[in-house]
């Protein structure tokens, strides 16, 4: 049976991924009106792999006892200034979910649990891949400034992301 105190973290780490999941689906809906379809394909991939890790928070806490609790979602916002307002601030976001993945492997250290401290890890390792992709697009639209031939080729290089994998909710 897992730590009630762990449960409760845990099941506030799946409302944060949905919130991520709900932001980038609004991001990409902000991509689309502005006909940048690369980034917001890009945007609706981010979504959708936030939803992965939705699944896997949800089956370790079924695997270990616990029960999963959903609580509302906020409100994402709607606009941005700019496709690299937009990607600073999915940056910014990615960074806060990895102090929040942090204080989880710090909870399941405090309360000795090698289980979710292992399972964690994934998430620790994704988190690196996470703000490292939103990085370099960020430094990518730096880079293209004001010059629109640059976003319009970054815009068609960010529409081959590719699906995540459904069974990456298995651990694979």
């Amino acid at each position: 049976m897992i730590n009630p105190k762990l449960q409760d973290a845990l099941n506030k780490q799946i409302n944060a991924e949905l919130y991520s999941s709900y932001l980038y689906f609004s991001m990409s809906a902000f991509f689309e009106d502005k006909n940048l379809k690369g980034m917001a394909h890009w945007m609706k991939m981010q979504a959708q792999e936030e939803m992965v890790h939705v699944l896997k928070f949800c089956d370790f806490l079924n695997d270990r006892g616990g029960r999963v609790l959903l609580d509302a979602i906020d409100k994402p916002p709607a606009e941005w200034n700019s496709p690299l307002h937009a990607f600073e601030e999915a940056y910014k976001h990615e960074q806060k979910v990895t102090a929040l993945i942090n204080d989880l492997v710090d909870l399941a250290v405090s309360l000795k649990d090698h289980a979710a401290n292992s399972f964690l890890q994934w998430f620790v390792d994704e988190q690196v891949e996470e703000e490292a992709s939103a990085d370099e697009i960020v430094q990518n639209l730096k880079l293209v400034g004001e010059h629109p031939q640059g976003l319009f080729m970054l815009d068609k290089d960010l529409s081959s992301r590719s699906a995540p994998s459904l069974t990456a909710a298995d651990g694979e």
